[in-house]
């Protein structure tokens, strides 16, 4: 069986402002390119919100969405109940459902993203 390795070094990160429908910005490094993860997943990234920046509340109708945070603390809001998250948690957001994430430290808020497509 052959192995493939890929090292990845050269990252560029996107910044976008209030990001589906948020506040503040947010940061996201993609940590693997389109032709890698195609047709089987959509993003694999680390995200950053700022001090008081979130992702707004947004559906899933296509892919689902699992959040690893790595550092800081959260309101996670999943299908409409919110939570409290810090390092260590983990979500996921079926298809079909919806959910928001905001920085509610006083640090930024980091954590991996994976899309997974249906």
């Amino acid at each position: 069986e052959r192995m493939n390795l890929m090292i990845t070094n050269n990252r560029e990160t996107a910044h976008f402002f209030e990001k589906a429908n948020g506040k503040g910005t947010t940061h996201i490094e993609r940590l693997l390119s389109d032709d890698c993860l195609q047709p089987q997943a959509a993003m694999y990234a680390k995200v950053t919100l700022d001090v008081g920046a979130s992702i707004g509340i947004h559906s899933h109708t296509n892919d689902s969405e699992s959040y690893y945070i790595l550092q800081g603390t959260a309101n996670y809001t999943d299908n409409g109940t919110e939570n409290k998250l810090t390092a260590g948690a983990c979500t996921y957001t079926a298809k079909g459902s919806f959910h928001g994430i905001e920085n509610i430290g006083e640090e930024p808020l980091v954590f991996i993203v994976l899309i997974l497509n249906h």
